[in-house]
């Protein structure tokens, strides 16, 4: 059985397809797994156990040049990749006209099939194009979380009951000092050190600067260092506006998903606002707060447990809101200095 999955994007969205891919392999063990995705997502995909060839798809770049040489080389390149195999199940769990074309381009092999989604869901997008190039269309709910919507599609496309247990299947970081970890030892890690992830492409999922100092303050006085990530110029301000009255703050350097999902799992937890760095915290299980401005945590957000948990709050949550969840996914321990996995860096 050869399954290719055609999720090109966002980051959250890759994330939540991923338990998908978990279930794929427990019915199906000798399956393999290709997965069509944006370039800048394939580094984590790689660690996704049992993805066997990662296809990058730039559809955004060549876009903006349609017309260029060196987009017709890349897109012939891509489509000799894509159709390198021939596939018993293509599975476009999107449901948009980008994906519907990358599902339309592979290859089948004799009985494959293609399968789509059949309606939109709450809170998702959908274009009609995905019916088109469908062989097998699929209804599901339209009140359906974002994981369990992959999760439920690609059971019906091979008919399959779906396992209780669920799995991302993100491989364990490497050690610091090689792989993606090379030269950035220099990075404030281990089990005292506490990620904000305060950062999100849209404005109104943001929580305030004044809020996340005034949180800072309190991880600080439980003994608690603070990391910063950011991915652009927008998030690196926010960031040096957070850790501004934070002594010993340290705003990480920009890095690759695959850096940052090593860093990450090397730290106590993540407190976050709903984006693409908040769920790979929950697809690593990471102890974890995820904010929310309104009320769609139960469509993207964590499932309720003993290490995560969703926050809401109108028109932001409290402070205390989140500082009461924290205390229950990460119940406060004595102050660690380093530890012999994961060497702690001086605060400057």
């Amino acid at each position: 059985m050869k399954i290719l999955i055609v999720k090109l994007s966002s980051l959250g969205d890759v994330v939540h397809a991923m338990p998908a891919v978990q279930d794929l392999r427990q019915a199906w063990p000798q399956a393999q797994i290709d997965w069509v995705v944006e370039p800048a997502f394939a580094p984590l995909l790689r660690r996704c156990s049992g993805v066997q060839r990662v296809i990058a798809c730039d559809l955004r770049r060549w876009r903006r040049a349609p017309l260029s040489a060196a987009t017709r080389q890349a897109w012939r390149e891509f489509r000799a990749e894509l159709q390198a195999e021939a596939y018993d199940r293509v599975i476009d769990l999107q449901g948009l006209s980008k994906s519907a074309l990358v599902a339309w381009l592979a290859r089948l092999a004799p009985a494959g099939r293609r399968v789509a989604l059949g309606n939109r869901t709450n809170g998702s997008s959908y274009e009609v194009p995905t019916r088109w190039v469908a062989d097998q269309v699929v209804q599901l709910p339209p009140h359906i979380g974002a994981v369990a919507r992959s999760r439920a599609l690609c059971a019906q496309a091979l008919g399959y009951l779906l396992p209780e247990k669920l799995s991302f299947g993100l491989a364990a970081p490497v050690p610091l000092g090689s792989g993606a970890m090379e030269n950035k030892a220099e990075l404030m890690l281990g089990p005292k050190v506490v990620v904000l992830a305060h950062g999100s492409s849209r404005a109104d999922k943001l929580w305030p600067v004044a809020a996340w100092q005034a949180l800072g303050q309190r991880l600080l006085a439980q003994g608690y260092t603070l990391a910063l990530p950011h991915g652009n110029e927008a998030e690196l301000q926010q960031a040096q506006a957070i850790a501004r009255p934070l002594a010993g703050a340290q705003i990480w350097p920009r890095l690759g998903l695959d850096a940052l999902t090593d860093a990450f799992a090397a730290c106590a937890g993540v407190i976050g606002v709903d984006s693409g760095l908040s769920h790979i915290a929950v697809a690593l299980d990471l102890p974890h707060v995820q904010l929310y401005n309104f009320d769609t945590a139960w469509r993207t957000g964590p499932a309720p447990g003993p290490r995560q948990c969703s926050v809401l709050g109108t028109p932001q949550p409290t402070l205390d809101q989140v500082w009461q969840a924290w205390e229950t996914v990460c119940p406060a321990v004595r102050p660690v200095v380093g530890s012999a996995a994961f060497p702690v860096a001086a605060p400057a």
